[in-house]
């Protein structure tokens, strides 16, 4: 298959995004099915891509000498670009449903379309450049997403994201470029692009770099002390909060600290030295913090943005074990971890759109007024939980297996904080599902008599992606075949 496919997927609803706002629509039928076709069709080609894999990169733009904007597919790229071509059509379905009751639809299909290019950008980049220039790019067009109500709290909200993601950006370019300077390829080659040598030779001042570009990426993936901006950006439409939380925001930044460990640097030089010692207990630490954080939180989608924050913590901890086994432990939690948060989130948005309800302690009897929606939260809930059968169980065993296999006594504590968040969550979660099933006795029902599960827009997404949460908890051994491969270089 020609490269050039790489760039047309990206392109495509890059192009098709910005049109939207200019086509002199008749009716928001028309618009509806304009995008979901869009979205669909593109994301046919990402699969198409992905099964007949083309072996040679595309080069958009050459700088000079080794600078270039190109595009490749590896393994790494295969999980991260279809995740994202499988949940965007359904986010887009469920959006057309929410945002009936919101303003500037074009505006907000606009941004919310390119976003779906841009984070297939950051996936299929074949070089640092590449990544680094989507990522910015994503600060960019997310932006105007996370601020579409205008409101003060929104406007308030979009600042801390962008001055977050600017200052995180700009440690993430100082590492940018030492690999290009010092790197032997601008390629992402799995065990890294720097020679042993150049290591050996400035040992410390390479081990602070990677640890600055860390934190840097680590701000899209909502690292303490970095991630306070995550849970005011809850302030966006929920079709925005679910991507920002389950697929193109927080998982990028994931993914290219995936990439600075595995592909840059390379794990054998990392493992052993203080900086993989110090990100350890950063991320644990993040991990407890989350939940704990969570527990408190009265507000719905901020208590889900919290329970992210936990959760994007256990990828990285796979990461930052760096063996193989934890990049499978942590590609398995990034895939199920999307599955089970899109699906919280959109029941979440589901819940507001249909009640005007925002906080926990409103939510009494709903189970009953939206048993379909309810039931659907209460499995991703269980999911996230890591109650066995379920996919969440399948990627936090692999994170403690490859804790215990890496000998290393810091990651055997990792397993403990793992214990505190699972408790945790069980609190905050199932504190939600119960109030909502057994309210007290004195409840009266009347008072949500308006509430009911909503239209089939909105119920498909849910469906679909409780499936996935079921059978990759049942059916998971060739998922982690695959992942395995892709760590250990076999793909």
């Amino acid at each position: 298959m020609n490269a050039f496919y790489l760039f047309l997927a990206v392109l495509i609803p890059c192009a098709g995004g910005i049109l939207v706002p200019l086509i002199p629509w008749k009716k928001r039928t028309h618009m509806m099915i304009y995008l979901e076709t869009l979205v669909v069709i593109n994301s046919i080609l990402v699969f198409t891509i992905l099964v007949r894999r083309p072996q040679e990169a595309f080069t958009l733009v050459n700088f000079t000498g080794n600078l270039t904007i190109a595009f490749q597919l590896d393994g790494l790229g295969c999980v991260f670009a279809g995740l994202v071509a499988f949940l965007w059509p359904f986010a887009t379905l469920y959006a057309f449903e929410y945002m009936t009751k919101e303003k500037h639809e074009k505006t907000f299909f606009l941004f919310y379309t390119v976003t779906y290019g841009v984070t297939l950008g950051i996936s299929l980049a074949d070089n640092f450049l590449t990544l680094y220039c989507f990522y910015e790019l994503l600060t960019l067009v997310t932006l105007p997403l996370v601020m579409h109500t205008l409101t003060r709290e929104a406007i308030l909200a979009s600042r801390k994201y962008l001055y977050y993601s600017i200052g995180g950006a700009a440690f993430a370019f100082i590492g940018m470029i030492f690999l290009i300077t010092y790197g032997e390829s601008t390629e992402f080659v799995l065990g890294g692009v720097m020679s042993a040598a150049t290591l050996a030779d400035g040992k410390n001042i390479f081990l602070l770099i990677y640890v600055f570009s860390f934190f840097g990426f680590g701000v899209k993936a909502a690292i303490c002390p970095l991630n306070s901006w995550l849970p005011q950006a809850g302030v966006a439409p929920t079709p925005v909060t679910a991507l920002l939380h389950a697929v193109a925001v927080v998982k990028s930044g994931a993914f290219a600290i995936m990439r600075l460990t595995f592909y840059c640097f390379g794990a054998d030089f990392l493992r052993g030295t203080w900086a993989q010692y110090l990100l350890m207990g950063v991320v644990m630490f993040t991990i407890v913090y989350g939940c704990s954080m969570a527990v408190r939180e009265t507000h719905l989608k901020r208590r889900l943005a919290y329970s992210t924050i936990s959760n994007l913590s256990y990828i990285l901890f796979g990461v930052v074990i760096m063996t193989p086994l934890g990049l499978v432990g942590a590609l398995s939690h990034m895939l199920f971890h999307a599955f089970m948060k899109i699906c919280s989130f959109f029941c979440a948005g589901a819940i507001m759109h249909q009640s005007e309800r925002h906080y926990i302690h409103q939510l009494d009897g709903f189970a009953k007024k939206m048993p379909k929606v309810f039931a659907v939260f209460t499995i991703s809930a269980l999911a996230l939980m890591g109650v066995p059968g379920l996919c969440g169980f399948i990627s936090k065993w692999n994170l403690a297996s490859a804790a215990m296999d890496s000998k290393n006594p810091m990651a055997y504590a990792g397993i403990g904080a793992f214990l505190i968040s699972a408790l945790l969550t069980a609190i905050y979660m199932l504190g939600i599902v119960i109030r909502a099933y057994v309210p007290d006795k004195e409840f009266d029902y009347d008072t949500i008599a308006d509430v009911k599960d909503p239209n089939w827009m909105m119920l498909v997404p849910l469906f679909v992606f409780v499936v996935g949460i079921v059978g990759f908890g049942l059916c998971s051994a060739p998922v982690t075949r695959f992942l395995t491969d892709i760590a250990t270089g076999s793909f």
